[in-house]
Protein backbone atom coordinates (compact mmCIF):
# COMPACT_ATOMS: atom_id res chain seq x y z
CA UNK A 1 0.00 0.00 0.00
CA UNK A 2 2.90 2.25 0.63
CA UNK A 3 4.22 1.50 -2.81
CA UNK A 4 1.27 3.02 -4.08
CA UNK A 5 0.93 6.02 -2.18
CA UNK A 6 4.46 7.12 -2.91
CA UNK A 7 2.95 6.17 -6.81
CA UNK A 8 -0.02 8.38 -6.09
CA UNK A 9 2.45 11.93 -4.78
CA UNK A 10 4.87 10.74 -7.88
CA UNK A 11 2.04 11.37 -10.10
CA UNK A 12 1.08 14.63 -8.59
CA UNK A 13 4.77 16.08 -8.50
CA UNK A 14 4.87 15.37 -12.60
CA UNK A 15 1.49 16.46 -13.30
CA UNK A 16 2.50 19.93 -12.42
CA UNK A 17 5.91 19.32 -14.16
CA UNK A 18 3.70 18.72 -17.21
CA UNK A 19 1.81 21.45 -16.24
CA UNK A 20 4.51 23.99 -16.05
CA UNK A 21 6.23 22.89 -19.11
CA UNK A 22 2.80 23.57 -21.22
CA UNK A 23 2.66 27.06 -19.97
CA UNK A 24 6.65 27.43 -20.41
CA UNK A 25 6.07 26.52 -24.06
CA UNK A 26 7.59 23.20 -23.74
CA UNK A 27 10.51 23.91 -21.86
CA UNK A 28 11.39 21.66 -18.50
CA UNK A 29 10.68 23.55 -15.13
CA UNK A 30 12.29 22.40 -11.86
CA UNK A 31 9.83 20.62 -9.54
CA UNK A 32 11.27 20.41 -5.52
CA UNK A 33 10.08 16.73 -3.66
CA UNK A 34 10.84 16.19 -0.43
CA UNK A 35 14.58 14.69 0.16
CA UNK A 36 13.03 11.52 2.03
CA UNK A 37 10.80 11.05 -1.58
CA UNK A 38 14.34 11.57 -3.18
CA UNK A 39 15.81 9.59 -1.29
CA UNK A 40 13.40 6.70 -1.15
CA UNK A 41 13.57 6.73 -5.01
CA UNK A 42 17.88 6.30 -4.98
CA UNK A 43 17.12 2.92 -2.57
CA UNK A 44 14.65 1.76 -4.67
CA UNK A 45 16.74 2.28 -7.78
CA UNK A 46 19.56 0.30 -6.22
CA UNK A 47 17.41 -2.41 -5.53
CA UNK A 48 15.92 -2.70 -9.07
CA UNK A 49 19.49 -1.75 -10.74
CA UNK A 50 17.36 1.25 -12.53
CA UNK A 51 18.63 4.67 -12.94
CA UNK A 52 16.76 7.02 -10.27
CA UNK A 53 14.47 8.64 -13.37
CA UNK A 54 13.86 5.08 -14.38
CA UNK A 55 12.21 4.12 -10.76
CA UNK A 56 10.62 7.14 -10.57
CA UNK A 57 9.09 6.95 -14.13
CA UNK A 58 8.05 2.82 -13.07
CA UNK A 59 6.54 4.06 -9.54
CA UNK A 60 4.35 7.06 -12.05
CA UNK A 61 3.20 4.23 -14.28
CA UNK A 62 2.10 1.60 -11.68
CA UNK A 63 0.54 4.68 -9.52
CA UNK A 64 -1.45 5.75 -12.92
CA UNK A 65 -2.69 2.45 -13.52
CA UNK A 66 -3.21 2.27 -10.35
CA UNK A 67 -5.76 4.79 -10.46
CA UNK A 68 -7.13 3.61 -13.67
CA UNK A 69 -7.36 0.45 -11.90
CA UNK A 70 -8.23 0.38 -8.06
CA UNK A 71 -9.36 -3.19 -7.77
CA UNK A 72 -6.13 -4.41 -9.18
CA UNK A 73 -3.20 -4.91 -6.94
CA UNK A 74 0.18 -4.63 -7.38
CA UNK A 75 1.00 -8.04 -8.52
CA UNK A 76 -1.87 -7.31 -10.70
CA UNK A 77 -0.86 -4.55 -12.57
CA UNK A 78 2.53 -5.68 -13.12
CA UNK A 79 1.38 -9.16 -14.41
CA UNK A 80 -0.79 -6.67 -16.35
CA UNK A 81 2.06 -5.43 -17.83
CA UNK A 82 3.79 -8.17 -18.51
CA UNK A 83 1.40 -9.83 -20.74
CA UNK A 84 0.43 -6.96 -22.85
CA UNK A 85 4.29 -7.40 -23.65
CA UNK A 86 4.20 -10.52 -24.48
CA UNK A 87 7.12 -11.40 -21.80
CA UNK A 88 7.36 -15.00 -21.23
CA UNK A 89 9.42 -16.38 -18.56
CA UNK A 90 8.64 -19.97 -18.72
CA UNK A 91 12.12 -20.66 -20.71
CA UNK A 92 14.16 -19.22 -18.55
CA UNK A 93 12.90 -20.26 -14.90
CA UNK A 94 12.32 -23.75 -16.74
CA UNK A 95 16.46 -23.68 -18.12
Amino acid sequence: MYILYICFVIIRIFYVIFRYRTYLGGRLGIVKISDTLHEEIRKSSNVMSRSINAQAEFWIKTGMLAEINPTMTFNEIIQYQLRKEKVSLEGIINE
